[in-house]
């Protein structure tokens, strides 16, 4: 069984641009989620269980 490589992928510049930002948004976003949460830790527990029984009562 021989591997191949795999293909590059081919992106253009501008949905390169544009990729590279949406990481640093997503960056960002982490950042300011983590201090918000460390600046109010009622909030953020309280935060965190709703999402957990939100996630606990999905169904498919």
């Amino acid at each position: 069984m021989t591997l191949e490589p795999r293909p590059r992928l081919v992106v253009p510049r501008r949905d390169l641009d544009r990729l590279r930002r949406r990481a640093e948004f997503l960056r960002e976003l982490e950042e300011a989620k983590a201090l918000r949460d460390r600046i109010a830790p009622r909030r953020a527990r309280v935060r965190q269980l709703r999402e957990a029984m939100r996630r606990a009562t999905y169904h498919h």
